[in-house]
């Protein structure tokens, strides 16, 4: 489908083919995506469910840990359902617009996801280094100020991309060999000039998500100062072992990505749907991760799982 305008012909219909070259192999692709994504579903909604419901959880890294939960969730229903439909339907078809929706999206949580991780860092930073000061610093009020500023944050920053990509004229293909719609994935099917598109997108990514890893770097290079200061060694033990999982998920979000862009940049031989595999894992594996990491390495997220199953079990034995 296409539309005229000033310019030309424009497409404001395109087709997503999924992971092109293993088109055979999408029925097997797709088991582990949805295992995934169940697993990102139950997990941080159960997440969820536990902080807001205990109010021994409510302290400062448990509600940003929910928030992060929360962006899990959209992160990915907005990539794994697109591509269970073209494994299993071939239901590739996506409007302009839809497609623009799906990728300001997938952009703005990522931002958030990241955003979250910096204040979780900023939290482990207060909580070692000013532990007296902890509940005095990280208030209810300041962590919802805090929310609301990583949400507008991603928002504001990634609302003109909107404009940028619905200025463009897309003559050319309107095949996207990939399962679900990027920034630059798309504008370069435009007839026009991207280099507002480009330079924009790169402009936001150093100002956001490169300076986020660069304030947690510092913040953990603090926290390391701080924790082998303390003569005793299982106090020391004990305060690293708290940052533990927040180490973990930051290796898992940006491990994928980071390796991703190493790949585009230089495995010039590697065979394209390595790379969209590769982009699928850093939507898939932070958010089917991150409840199991924090399922297993926090304690009292640990025992709350633990008492809710066997309280559920011993219910339904008296029954």
């Amino acid at each position: 489908m296409t539309s005229l305008n000033h310019t030309g012909v424009s497409h404001t219909v395109f087709r997503l083919l999924g992971i092109p070259g293993l088109e055979d192999k999408h029925m097997w692709i797709s088991i582990p995506f949805l295992i995934s994504y169940v697993i990102a579903l139950l997990g941080n909604s159960l997440l969820i469910c536990i902080i807001l419901t205990k109010r021994s959880l409510h302290e400062p890294m448990y509600l940003f840990l929910c928030m992060l939960a929360g962006a899990d969730i959209v992160l990915s229903t907005c990539t794994v359902p697109q591509a269970l439909a073209i494994f299993w339907f071939r239901a590739g078809e996506i409007s302009l617009d839809r497609c623009i929706t799906q990728l300001f999206f997938i952009h703005s949580t990522f931002m958030s996801e990241s955003g979250i991780l910096l204040v979780m860092a900023f939290d482990r930073y207060i909580a070692i280094c000013y532990p007296l000061r902890y509940t005095t610093i990280l208030t209810h009020a300041l962590i919802g100020k805090i929310g609301v500023t990583i949400f507008l944050r991603s928002f504001c920053t990634l609302f003109p991309i909107i404009f940028l990509v619905k200025r463009l004229t897309f003559c050319q293909n309107n095949v996207i060999p990939h399962t679900f719609c990027e920034h630059i994935g798309l504008a370069k099917y435009a007839c026009d000039d991207i280099w507002v598109n480009i330079w924009y997108g790169f402009s936001i990514l150093m100002l956001t998500v490169v300076l986020d890893v660069v304030l947690i770097f510092v913040s953990y290079v603090l926290i390391l100062h701080t924790v082998f200061n303390i003569p005793s060694r299982e106090a020391r033990h004990k305060a690293l072992n708290t940052c533990g999982s927040h180490v973990c998920v930051i290796i898992f979000f940006y491990g994928p990505g980071i390796f991703t862009i190493l790949t585009q940049r230089f495995g010039r031989h590697i065979l394209p749907h390595t790379h969209i595999l590769l982009a699928n894992v850093c939507m898939l594996a932070p958010p089917m991760l991150n409840p199991i990491i924090y399922g297993v390495k926090a304690k009292q997220i640990r025992e709350q799982v633990v008492h809710m199953l066997f309280t559920k079990q011993s219910l339904w034995s008296k029954n």
